[in-house]
């Protein structure tokens, strides 16, 4: 069973970074694929990024490409999104995912099969 806890969200003014880190327990992120999720109030949760094959695979959502970058550290066993000239678009609760997935099924919700809590991201002046 692999657990997952993130952690780093809060309130940013648009413009900001945040960096949101995932710690992983139970199992080592290089064995699975580790993606992003965030759902904003109203509306269904979506995909944001996801990272595989130990850094050697990342997808990311049309939105956040060029602004969000995500990494893995292996000794820590923790996955890391880092989130720049954040939008108030961004807003929304942020949760990590583990699962088996294979490449064709990295931005698919459905594919991962534990998930964290989530971390709240307000981006607001």
């Amino acid at each position: 069973q692999v657990q997952l806890v993130e952690s780093g969200g809060g309130l940013v003014q648009p413009g900001g970074s945040v960096r949101l880190s995932c710690a992983l327990s139970g199992g080592h992120f290089s064995r699975y694929g580790v993606g992003w999720f965030r759902q904003a109030p109203g509306t269904e949760r979506e995909f944001v990024a996801a990272i595989k094959s130990s850094g050697g695979e990342r997808r990311y959502t049309d939105s956040v490409k060029g602004r969000f970058t995500i990494s893995g550290d292996n000794a820590k066993n923790t996955v890391t999104l880092q989130m720049n000239s954040l939008k108030p678009e961004d807003t929304a609760v942020y949760s990590c995912a583990a699962g088996r997935v294979i490449s064709s099924s990295m931005t698919s919700e459905s594919a991962y099969y534990w998930w964290g809590q989530g971390t709240q991201v307000i981006v607001s002046s």
